[in-house]
């Protein structure tokens, strides 16, 4: 199932002799129309009056297709689960015999059709992703069920390419090859859809070979110069802390600021000594994060001279400091979109230092890259990191058994991941 968006009739009504029909694929429209209203700015900050306007027609109108915004939003990212399983369903219909004679084929068609996906939904297709936190439980439920049926799909190539894995394995690797054909959807550099594919599938076939660390290879711990925020160090950075694991836990729209004072035992009057405003503590944790993980990057990259060695120790770093600051990437993820325009401009700024820093030890070490590809994946580490850490923060529950890994394991297994993808030479 695809969602697509026709041609909308403009807000201004009939002009000229026109008399104005209304589209038989409405409901689509509004459907596709909701879908990028919620992924641009959020479930909270989302209207029905607004996404009405998007379309052209009245509020009146659009409570006759859906009785409230809660369930629009249900339906939408439940049409963009369900189409995932869709694409991916002729999986099911292919023997046994017929998959053992060339796994790798079937591995890059199910590839190939999860990108067609994300393309074909770029505005909106990590929805599920970052508001899904919204979702009421049975409705979380039915999407979990959708990406947990992809991830058996895309299992079967696997399992035959790679019959040692174990359970933990299989659904680390299947996990981060959604990741990795879904993370188009987090940008927008100008590469064509051609492209895209041609360095998406080289780069899910170099992360289904990776070599994964044995259970007791966890590697480097979770030391506290990792943390970015130090909660000890005064009200200002107490405050900023705790507001950010309310954002995490409950989402900004839903945190007061007297909620954030009660955190760190001061009177909400207390908190504007040293803030102007919600948003503000919002916008400088989010910048601070940005900032610190930027001129660690910065740091390491001036360090080392082999350019192999530097993409090593940035994919330690950039993996240890997302895990060290678990709370710090959940609102990341769901609650920028809270930042005011001027704000956003400065965090992608900061973004785009970040992704630079990789550039140049990438080129080198895959001179097959330009500047624009290398920058294209570095945007698809970025989401490996942000995916994968988030099942590990949320407990990390594999159709529905819940497989057991040492600590650290997850950090270990992004690490190799990470080093795989980037060097591309498995």
């Amino acid at each position: 199932m695809v969602i697509t968006l026709g041609a909308t009739n403009g807000p201004a009504g009939r002009t000229g002799g026109h008399i104005r029909r209304r589209p038989k694929d409405r409901k689509a429209q509004i459907t596709r129309a909701a879908a990028e209203a919620f992924s641009a700015q959020g479930y909270h900050a989302t209207s029905m009056e607004a996404i009405a306007t998007k379309v052209g027609i009245s509020a009146p109108a659009l409570y006759r297709h859906y009785p409230s915004k809660y369930q629009m939003f249900a339906v939408v990212v439940g049409a963009l689960g369900q189409q995932l399983e869709d694409c991916t369903a002729f999986v099911d219909e292919i023997p046994d015999a017929e998959l053992e004679q060339d796994p790798g084929a079937v591995l890059d068609r199910i590839i190939n059709a999860l990108i067609s996906s994300a393309l074909n939904n770029r505005e909106a297709g990590g929805l599920y992703r970052w508001q899904g936190r919204y979702l009421q439980p049975d409705d979380k439920a039915t999407l979990t069920a959708h990406i947990h049926q992809v991830n058996r799909r895309v299992q079967r190539p696997l399992n035959v390419l790679r019959p040692g894995l174990t359970s933990v394995e299989r659904w680390t690797l299947s996990a981060g090859l959604l990741s990795i054909a879904g993370s188009v959807v987090g940008h927008r550099l100008p590469i064509s859809d051609d492209e895209i594919r041609t360095l998406m599938l080289n780069t899910t076939r170099a992360l289904a070979g990776a070599e994964l660390p044995q259970q007791g290879d966890v590697g480097v711990n979770r030391p506290s110069v990792w943390r970015i925020f130090t909660p000890d160090a005064g009200p200002y950075e107490a405050l900023l802390h705790s507001a950010i694991l309310l954002f995490g836990t409950k989402g900004y729209a839903e945190t007061s600021v007297t909620e954030i004072a009660d955190a760190v035992g001061v009177p909400a009057s207390g908190v504007y000594r040293y803030f102007s405003s919600k948003s503000d503590i919002l916008t400088t944790g989010l910048q601070r994060a940005v900032d610190r993980i930027g001129g660690e990057m910065s740091a390491i990259a001036g360090v080392f001279n082999d350019p192999r060695e530097v993409l090593a120790r940035l994919v330690e770093a950039f993996v240890a400091t997302i895990f060290a600051n678990p709370e710090l990437a959940a609102v990341y993820d769901t609650e920028r979109v809270n930042l005011g325009p001027s704000e956003r401009d400065l965090l992608r700024d900061s973004e785009r230092a970040f992704i630079d820093t990789w550039v140049g030890p990438l080129t080198a070490v895959r001179p097959e890259l330009d500047a624009l590809h290398a920058r294209f994946l570095v945007h698809a580490l970025a989401a490996l990191v942000d995916d994968l850490g988030r099942l590990d923060r949320e407990g990390r529950s594999y159709g529905g058994v819940k497989a057991t890994a040492a600590p650290g394991y997850a950090q270990a297994a992004l690490r190799k991941l990470l080093e795989a993808v980037a060097i591309g030479d498995n």
